[in-house]
């Protein structure tokens, strides 16, 4: 574990001779800046979801399907044979791959938002310029080894793609952040201030990190996740900009539900978040469905899970009458997009829906 090996004090993380991002210009844009590409890793670990994979590769050819339309999509196989196979299935379910890429890139596991690269972008002499962060990757905590593989992802792509590379050494998943493009990102305590992560760092040295490397100004923490959630808390099943002045988040109704504290507690932190120029943001709520088990495990089932790409904005749905609820809601928050929903009640089984398996490449 990468991060565990480079102890850095808060003296030594300051040294001006390191190559840090916010100081070189770039920053994270937003997920609904434009996009050149959605990177995908294609599943094949069986184990992700225990006697139920085989719909799963099906729900990857239908987000494919609907991204392709609108951006390259970029898919890691892990050999040849892997790359024929989704060929076959995408000919079958009607997937054109004339906007489809394959790079052999061998994975651990299929969970591109956490372990995929962070682009981060910068204006220089008049032009876009792309460079990608990569962050020490230890499937959540060390919970689900081995993820050597899904660690080394990142700096892969950034040498396929010719892009300067950043290594902050510690430990971070792009599902455990959310920006605004403006300055603002929004976490979660429950996640990045767990010991399973980078015990050896203070919360104060952490948002350093995040500024550092991200270009940030401010961050927002939110408190616990959903239950079920094994990621510790990700935001990307509670909470989530949709503009620079607006966060959709979720809510439970039910009191008697196991979710009902902690989202009520994180939508009072919102209510009193400002943002980076001291403004108070528009808070919009998502429901929740019904819960969800599968083999009596109750599953993360969360409508925040949707992801921002050209022209679409694709949505999980859990075959419940919410579902219309948060696709008409997502489909207002986003008039210039087409809501999709897309059924994810066997994705999910892996503890996932369609954000935690997508990671934008922005526009150069």
């Amino acid at each position: 574990m990468r991060a565990m090996a480079n102890d850095r004090s808060a003296s030594s993380y300051s040294n001006e001779n390191m190559a840090i991002p916010r100081l070189l210009g770039y920053r994270m844009p937003a997920e609904w800046e434009l996009h050149e590409a959605t990177w995908l890793s294609w599943p094949h670990k069986v184990e992700s979801w225990p006697g139920n994979f085989e719909p799963v590769p099906k729900v990857f050819a239908e987000i494919a399907r609907h991204l392709c339309q609108h951006e390259l999509v970029n898919i890691n196989v892990n050999d040849r044979q892997m790359e024929e196979d989704v060929r076959k299935l995408f000919d079958t379910e009607g997937v054109p791959v004339d906007n489809v890429r394959f790079h052999l890139i061998p994975t651990d596991d299929a969970w591109a938002r956490d372990h995929g690269p962070i682009f981060i972008t910068r204006q220089q002499d008049g032009k876009r310029e792309l460079a990608v962060v990569d962050w020490g990757y230890n499937a959540w905590g060390g919970k689900y080894p081995p993820f050597a593989l899904d660690d080394e992802v990142p700096t892969k792509i950034a040498g396929k793609l010719g892009l300067p590379l950043f290594k902050p050494e510690i430990i971070l998943e792009g599902g455990s952040i959310d920006v605004n493009g403006r300055g603002a990102l929004l976490t979660t305590e429950s996640c990045l201030l767990n010991p399973n992560r980078n015990p050896h760092l203070s919360r104060d040295q952490i948002e350093q990190y995040l500024k550092d490397y991200l270009g940030v100004s401010l961050i927002l923490w939110l408190g616990d996740g959903i239950v079920g959630d094994d990621t510790d808390g990700h935001i990307d099943d509670l909470a989530r900009f949709v503009n620079p002045s607006t966060i959709v988040t979720v809510l439970e109704d039910d009191p008697d539900d196991e979710n009902y504290r902690p989202l009520q507690e994180n939508y009072k932190r919102l209510q009193m978040m400002k943002d980076q120029d001291g403004r108070p943001f528009d808070i919009i709520t998502l429901p929740m469905p019904e819960p969800i088990y599968y083999q009596g495990q109750r599953l993360p089932a969360s409508y925040a899970n949707f992801y921002i790409a050209n022209r679409v904005v694709l949505a999980p749905t859990y075959n419940q009458p919410t579902d219309k609820i948060a696709i008409d809601t997502l489909q207002r928050l986003f008039p210039n997009r087409r809501a999709i929903g897309i059924d994810c009640t066997e994705l999910v089984w892996g503890l996932g829906a369609i954000h935690c398996v997508t990671q934008q490449q922005p526009a150069a």
